[in-house]
């Protein structure tokens, strides 16, 4: 090895050490952030620590953990998805729908995924092969897909889909009842809320995809370098297309959990979800230049926008003032990345 291939090769290691120490030091400071918010929010209301509200964590989170997964994968491309809101929707409608028509509530809900993940697909296939950006192609389908979704309703919420069809939203492992001797149940314990033990589960394998499969590496690949990964082998368009489809396959499954949590398909449901989805990624070290983002982060940047959603609201904040907040919030994480990358 040359002189000058040496230097170039240690300072590449230097590089690439600060960079790990960097995004661990975000990661760090994302948990110590949500830990934070825990504590203060402890002390503004008692309740805030109670079973009952940490349940409502739990399946707050759920919604924005599954849309900033998919979100995740989709930014480490260095792509945007600006459309998991309405996709949210459009599945959720087409579930109910299909339960309205007569088929049972388990292939409806797969039919339901199915649908986000074609208009995901459809998303990466307009961005490879049409060459149009991301943000453009994302926010295309946005209006396409809500547009669809109040189109099939009459922009009415559909109901009567039976007991069967909440129980992915609302049940739980290992609950414990008892009936009283008034006819009235009692909750003895509540139990492992199904859509937390969904995320744990989709988040352990997102994991497992991006850091052990070829799938996983080629996604990172992209977004580090897109034209040294197609000269590497990497099928750069495939590979987005995947990316997009699983985002759109993650929005189906989060409008599954959302309108079996309430039992009703609301076509209106889902409406800026997108910012959730992003914020929570970008909260989590997530870089918008690509390359860049991990699933455990996304999981800390989820919970600390729904710890700080459910705190605001026991404190009697308004909707529009936590909009605000995690508006800044947002901005903040983004203007640290900036200046992780200028370094």
């Amino acid at each position: 090895m040359s002189h000058v291939e040496k230097v170039g090769s240690e300072a590449m290691g230097r590089q690439s050490g600060f960079a790990v120490a960097s995004r661990l030091a975000q990661k760090l400071a994302a948990l110590v952030t949500l830990l934070a918010l825990i504590a203060a929010f402890s002390v503004l209301s008692p309740a805030f620590l109670s079973v009952n509200n940490g349940l409502t964590v739990l399946l707050q989170t759920s919604i924005i953990g599954l849309l900033g997964i998919g979100m995740t994968l989709v930014i480490i491309t260095g792509g945007i998805d600006l459309s998991v809101g309405s996709v949210l929707a459009l599945s959720g409608t087409v579930c109910g729908l299909l339960i309205q028509a007569g088929l049972p509530v388990v292939p409806a809900m797969g039919l339901g995924v199915m649908t986000g993940a074609l208009c995901g697909l459809v998303n990466g296939l307009v961005i490879t092969k049409m060459r149009i950006t991301p943000f453009v192609a994302t926010l295309g389908m946005m209006l396409i897909a809500r547009g669809i979704a109040l189109q099939l309703t009459g922009a009415a919420p559909i109901s009567r889909l039976g007991e069967t069809f909440g129980l992915l939203g609302n049940g739980a492992l290992f609950r414990v009842v008892e009936m009283r001797e008034n006819g009235f149940p009692r909750v003895i314990f509540p139990g492992i809320p199904y859509p937390a033990l969904l995320l744990l589960l989709v988040a352990g394998v997102a994991a497992y995809l991006l850091r052990r499969r070829q799938l996983g590496r080629h996604i990172y690949a992209v977004g580090s370098n897109e034209d040294a990964a197609r000269l590497s082998g990497v099928n750069v368009d495939r590979t987005k297309i995947a990316a997009y489809a699983l985002s759109g396959g993650l929005a189906g499954l989060a409008g599954m959990v959302l309108m079996s949590r309430l039992i009703t398909v609301q076509p209106n449901e889902g409406v800026m979800a997108e910012l959730d989805a992003i914020a929570a990624a970008v909260i989590g070290g997530a870089s918008l230049m690509g390359g860049v983002g991990n699933i455990s982060g996304t999981m800390i940047g989820a919970f600390i926008i729904g710890v700080l959603r459910n705190g605001l609201n026991m404190a009697g904040v308004s909707s529009f003032i936590q909009q605000i907040v995690i508006g800044f919030v947002v901005i903040g994480a983004v203007y640290v990345d900036q200046l992780r990358n200028r370094r």
